[in-house]
């Protein structure tokens, strides 16, 4: 996602660098492929950038900003660049990273849909003081940029609400393959899906395609999703289970395989 991120925004921005250190080869090759130029770390990167845009693993995006955050602290604050974080985080995650940066350094982005190099896949909403003038940027750009509104956490509000669907429904089959295996009634659940037009193979199958492994970073993105719940007053529970089931799934030393079918 990165680096369709930095190749929709280079029409724009001219020269788009990216923080390499603790990348793979295979991240590099794709920045690479993309003419994106690469530096140090976070920090170099925030120090030359006039926008830095975050798109990490969930957990890691507070501790991106405050990277970012430590990196300018000592430049006067009217140079400190804008900031877009584009992760998959809740609301108030967003709020703490403004605290840092500022409301009126912080745009709060969020995609749905692939990595896009290609018009028509995916929307980047966008929401904060100064998100029209990101939206400028990725104007004609694979991205469709569309404003929210002014306020922050608007964006990853709905990438909460749209994560609910997309992560945290297809999580109940690893529930219910899991639970039927102990209970030692897989071949008895198949039957009585099967009636339904339900195929439990082809669901688990749909499943692993799509999370792969990037179950330990749908965790996160879960945590987050259930955060955004319990902030707006809501039960939290389908997330924080999603979340369980998908870290369990990403665990080596605890792994839920999902059953294959016979």
């Amino acid at each position: 996602m990165g680096a369709a991120l930095g190749a929709a925004v280079k029409p724009a921005a001219g020269v788009v660098i990216w923080a390499d250190r603790g990348r793979s080869t295979a991240t590099a090759k794709r920045a690479e492929l993309a003419d994106l130029i690469a530096v140090p770390d976070v920090g170099a990167l925030a120090q030359r950038a006039d926008l830095v845009v975050s798109i990490c693993p969930p957990h890691a995006a507070l501790d991106v900003a405050e990277q970012v955050a430590a990196a300018v602290a000592n430049r006067d604050r009217d140079d400190w660049p804008l900031y877009l974080d584009a992760n998959a985080v809740a609301p108030g995650t967003v709020r703490r990273i403004a605290r840092l940066l500022g409301p009126d350094h912080v745009v709060d982005g969020a995609v749905i849909g692939p990595p896009a190099w290609r018009r028509g896949q995916s929307v980047l909403w966008l929401a904060g003081q100064r998100a029209g003038e990101v939206a400028e940027l990725f104007v004609d750009s694979p991205f469709d940029a569309r404003v929210l509104g002014g306020e922050l956490g608007a964006a990853s509000a709905l990438k909460a609400c749209f994560a609910l669907q997309s992560k945290a429904l297809p999580a109940i089959w690893l529930q219910i393959a899991e639970a039927a295996e102990k209970a030692g009634v897989t071949e008895p659940l198949r039957d009585e899906l099967s009636r339904y037009g339900v195929d439990l193979s082809e669901r688990l199958a749909a499943l692993t395609a799509s999370a792969g492994n990037k179950a330990w970073r749908w965790a996160g993105e879960m945590d987050e999703a259930a955060d955004a719940m319990a902030e707006l007053g809501l039960p939290d529970g389908f997330s924080r289970a999603a979340a369980e089931l998908y870290r369990r799934w990403s665990d080596a030393s605890a792994p839920v395989e999902p059953p294959r079918g016979p």
